[in-house]
């Protein structure tokens, strides 16, 4: 199984629970899990992050970080157009700039549907409609699975003892 995030994990984690400074078991449990090819996040998911001003975006710049956890594969434009289609079929460029970077991770998990899940930090919310869907919502939609991080914890069993 390979674990698709989305840059919400990440900034969720080190904003709150799991900051770099703090628990630096997470963040090399990570590497490991990526290094391993569990746990990965598509180019542009990569980029949001790493594009920041913070400890977390010079932690996603680190050569180490980046070669363990980026998808180095292309989005496949079909399974792009799949997911654009979730969240309306007349979207316009304010839509495109509205929805972001949301659809890579999605179209890479439609890839390989059986093997690949999404993880975010995303709550469900069913009832909006249009470029402000959710990532569950829109998985949903897609055939694509979707866990939370604190699931994703479990599946992958993290304790901070991880590594010992």
């Amino acid at each position: 199984m390979i674990y698709l995030l989305d840059a919400s994990v990440l900034i969720t984690a080190h904003n709150g629970y799991y900051a770099l400074n703090r628990v630096p078991e997470f963040w090399a449990w990570l590497i490991h899990h990526g290094e391993e090819g569990t746990l990965k996040l598509p180019a542009d998911i990569y980029a949001e992050v790493e594009d920041g001003s913070d400890p977390l975006a010079d932690w996603m710049a680190d050569a180490n970080s980046k070669d363990a956890l980026r998808l180095t594969e292309e989005p496949d434009p079909a399974h792009l157009q799949q997911v654009l289609l979730c969240y309306g079929d007349e979207l316009s460029e304010d839509d495109l700039i509205t929805i972001g970077k949301d659809p890579f991770l999605i179209a890479a998990a439609l890839s390989d549907v059986n093997e690949r899940v999404v993880v975010t930090a995303e709550v469900s919310k069913p009832t909006r409609v249009g470029p402000r869907r959710h990532i569950p919502n829109v998985c949903t939609d897609c055939g694509v699975q979707w866990i939370t991080p604190i699931e994703l914890l479990a599946a992958l069993n993290f304790t901070t003892g991880w590594n010992s």
